[in-house]
């Protein structure tokens, strides 16, 4: 099944003319950025409606009447609200020029000639001037790219018309895309008609899949998107790297410091080095669910744009782009997971031995992070079970975390001995 696409990219500035000028008539030497286009076969494209000249200058010749008036209409401003031709253009809210670009998925071109394809080419300036309403001096320019994977067809028209000015009550040159396209709805009706005009002409093809104009703009921010992601996963890595490293040569000291049967003389380092794991790990937990949300998102795009969209080569491009950054993100995730888990079964043992031979301070305030934890969802029943069993908090967080009574230990072990006590992470 092919479809018939047809799109409208508005051109907001003299800067963007520039740039597209510069694109759709293949001035640049190489073209890097974009391996699709195929320079040695860009003498094979088309012109239409030739321009020859830049762009910027075939829109000055286009528009000289009404710069011309805008120049005189400057000559009776105050000079600190007077702009040039440019100025205005550019920060008025209308348009410059708008691009119109023309295509049908791949295989709808297999087979066809040169002719062939300028032929349909035809049908489609045909719907520009015909459906549309515009008229052969407002065609800027007109070519058809032959040299990229799938034809296509740029058309850029300058919306140029005269309007009449209610506060002076006189017919004034303005550029308003909204006089040929008005809105969404009316673009929707637009595309019907150039499908029905094609179709009438004998060419097999289904109208193209209704907004996915607004799903190609959604690629492009779920992209953005994804790229801060991922830049985001990287630095939590590193931070609950280096705090682990940094936590784990301290317990090395940690294992020949002396202690008695009721006090342990833990250095303020070590401690604030576990706090330290203890806030990137929390920092993990509250990012992943963020994570999970986007690689959702992503996933379900991906599949609705390879179930329904079967547009042209450049989208079909960014959807594979989209799905293997997902899958990276998957990765990652899982990668982000399994280094939580780990990171808290190391936090449960830490807590546990506190319990076992800190002294009544560190057992209060260990007994206050089991209970956040809990609270917060990050230990469930049965962890708080395995770290509080057989130490003087037991009764305690037994209550707390709703344990059934008949998990208690026996004979609670409240002491560890000296030669037994060893941390390992």
């Amino acid at each position: 099944m092919n479809y018939a696409i047809f799109r409208s990219e508005p051109i907001m500035t003299m800067s963007d003319l520039r740039g597209i000028g510069s694109h759709n008539k293949r001035e640049k030497q190489a073209y890097n950025s974009n391996p699709d286009i195929k320079i040695e076969l860009s003498k094979n494209n088309i012109e239409l409606v030739p321009l020859n000249c830049k762009y910027t200058k075939g829109f000055r010749e286009l528009t000289k009447e009404y710069e011309k008036e805008h120049n005189e209409r400057m000559k009776n401003e105050r000079k600190e609200r007077q702009k040039s031709f440019t100025e205005m253009l550019n920060k008025s809210k209308n348009v410059v020029a708008d691009e119109l670009l023309f295509t049908a998925t791949h295989k709808f071109f297999d087979n066809m000639t040169r002719d062939d394809i300028i032929e349909w080419a035809n049908t489609c300036m045909q719907f520009v001037y015909e459906d549309l309403g515009y008229k052969k001096n407002q065609i800027l320019h007109s070519v058809i790219h032959l040299d990229e994977a799938t034809p296509h067809l740029h058309c850029v028209v300058v919306p140029l018309v005269k309007k009449i000015d209610k506060r002076t009550n006189t017919e004034r040159f303005t550029i308003s895309k909204k006089q040929y396209i008005k809105d969404k709805i009316h673009l929707s009706q637009l595309q019907d008609k150039y499908h029905q005009r094609l179709t009438e002409k004998g060419y097999d093809l289904e109208r193209g899949i209704k907004g996915s104009n607004v799903k190609h703009q959604k690629t492009k921010e779920l992209k953005k998107t994804t790229r801060y992601y991922e830049n985001k996963v990287g630095t939590i890595n590193k931070k609950l790297d280096n705090a682990m490293n940094d936590f784990e040569e301290k317990m090395k000291t940690t294992k020949n410091i002396p202690f008695n049967k009721t006090h342990v003389l833990a250095p303020k380092e070590t401690f604030d080095s576990m706090n330290q794991v203890i806030k990137e790990t929390k920092k993990a937990i509250e990012f992943q669910p963020k994570l999970e949300q986007l690689f959702n998102e992503v996933d379900t795009y991906t599949k609705s744009h390879q179930t329904l969209e079967k547009e042209n080569h450049n989208l079909q491009r960014e959807v594979k782009s989209l799905t293997t950054r997902n899958q990276n993100l998957t990765k990652e995730n899982n990668n982000l997971k399994s280094y939580i888990k780990a990171i808290l079964k190391a936090i449960k043992h830490f807590f546990r031995e506190l319990l076992q031979i800190g002294n009544d301070k560190t057992k209060d305030l260990t007994t206050s992070e089991i209970k956040e934890y809990f609270d917060n969802k990050d230990f469930d029943m049965i962890d708080v079970k395995d770290i509080c069993k057989g130490t003087t908090k037991e009764d305690e967080l037994f209550d707390y975390a709703g344990v059934p009574s008949y998990l208690k230990s026996s004979k609670k072990s409240y002491e560890k001995d000296k030669d037994d006590y060893e941390i390992s992470l």
